[in-house]
Order: structure tokens, then sequence, then C-alpha cells
């Protein structure tokens, strides 16, 4: 019997391959934490769709893993001490795929509790800010006569940006010359804000040369390029 049997997700999600890792998940900014990770560690794993359009995270079999309906998530069939390990929340993901891969994460301690506190400052802060000046700026929120909210939230957004701007000035990535899940997390978001959100002038991007500048190399990286188009939003039949 496949050590993923017992998990209610499958059945809506078959696994072709339940031996690997199974990802649910859809190319979001935290989406793609969680596929960028797997591709630049080159874990075997097997991605599944969670479609918003469709409500799929608010299906059972997705809640029977998340019961926040949120992605990404996944199932490692051959986790800590061989068994299953199913884990949500992306950079509880990141942390753990990197252990499980040895990298990018540091080794020392304190490099490594370092690396951690940035992941934190992109889900306490870059996440939530930029999610909300998202919603204000381009969705349902645009129609809002009173604007004090989408400003409260770009100037939110600004000031990240600067924190973020200062940290990588003279260093190629959050951390120095090493890139790290902290980068993983944090750069796909910037790249939301001022591409799918279009918030760019808005936060005047071009006022934070360090931090486009650190975008641009994420993107430029081949693993970074296949893991931001999945899992494809429209999967071409096999």
């Amino acid at each position: 019997m496949s050590k993923l049997s017992a998990y209610p997700i499958t059945r809506k999600w078959p696994a072709s391959h339940p031996d690997r890792i199974q990802l649910y998940s859809l190319p979001t900014p935290n989406g793609v934490k969680a596929s960028i990770m797997l591709e630049e560690t080159g874990l075997p794993y097997e991605p599944h769709l969670v479609s918003f359009e469709t409500n799929d995270q608010m299906s059972p079999e997705f809640l029977s893993l998340n019961p926040n309906n949120k992605i990404p998530a996944i199932i490692d069939p051959d986790g800590p001490g061989g068994r299953p390990l199913a884990l949500f929340e992306s950079g509880a993901i990141l942390i753990y795929l990197a252990e499980k891969s040895g990298k990018f994460m540091p080794d020392d301690p304190a490099a490594r509790y370092e690396t951690i506190q940035w992941l934190m400052f992109q889900m306490g802060g870059i996440g939530p800010m930029f999610g909300q000046l998202g919603f204000f700026h381009k969705f349902a929120g645009k129609e809002y006569e009173d604007k004090r909210p989408r400003d409260r939230y770009a100037a939110e957004s600004r000031r990240l940006l600067g924190v973020l701007n200062q940290r990588l000035e003279g260093r190629q990535w959050v951390m120095g010359d090493d890139y790290t899940i902290a980068d993983i997390a944090i750069l796909p978001w910037v790249r939301n804000l001022i591409g799918f959100y279009g918030a760019g002038d808005l936060v005047g991007i071009q006022d934070f040369p360090n931090v486009t500048r650190a975008v641009d190399a994420l993107v430029a990286r081949p693993a970074v390029a296949r893991g931001l188009e999945i899992p494809r939003r429209n999967p071409q039949p096999a």
C-alpha cells in the first residue's frame, strides 16, 4: 500500500509517482516559493494544480491537508524517520526542504537564524502588505473612492522596500554571497508587486536599485524560471 493512501487529498489529486514529494500549489508568490525551492534542490516531486477558479482550496480533500485553505502544501512520503510528513505554510516548507536537501540554508547556527529572521520578515511584512496593496490597487479595492487604505499599504510597502534595499547594499543576496531561502521567499513577492500588481510606480520602485538588481538576478536563474511556471495553470493533456 502506498504511504500516501492514508491522505484524503490523494483521492482528488492521485499521485502518479507516490515515491516523490507531492506539491499542491498554484504559481502565486507564495506558491512559487515551494516550486522554486524544489527545482533548485533537485528533490524529486510531483506538482498538482490547486485551482482557485474552481475553489479547489475549499474542497474537503484539500482542507484535510491544510485546514487554513492556503497554498502551497506538500506531502513527503519519505519524511523524517522514513515516515510520511504533510506540511503547509510556505515558510515551514522552505525550512524543511532546506534541511532535507542540505541546500540554501547556512550551516553556521548564527547565520541560520539570521536567514530565518529574513524569512519571517517576508512572511510577517512583505507578503501581507504587498498582498493588501495588490487588492486595493489592482483588484476590487481599486473601485473604492477612499484611497486611504491603498495609500496606507503603499506607504508601508515602500518602507519595507527601503529596509530590503538597505540590507542588499553591498550584498549580492540577502545573506551576502550565498543564495538562500530568504531570497526565494522575498524576491518573488517583489516581482509580483511590480509585475502582476502593476504597483511599481505607486511605490517608486526606481528608488530601490538594490532590490530590482536582486530580482533580476533571481529570475535569471534557470531553476527559478522553471519554478515560476509550476504547477502550470493550464496543464496540457498527457
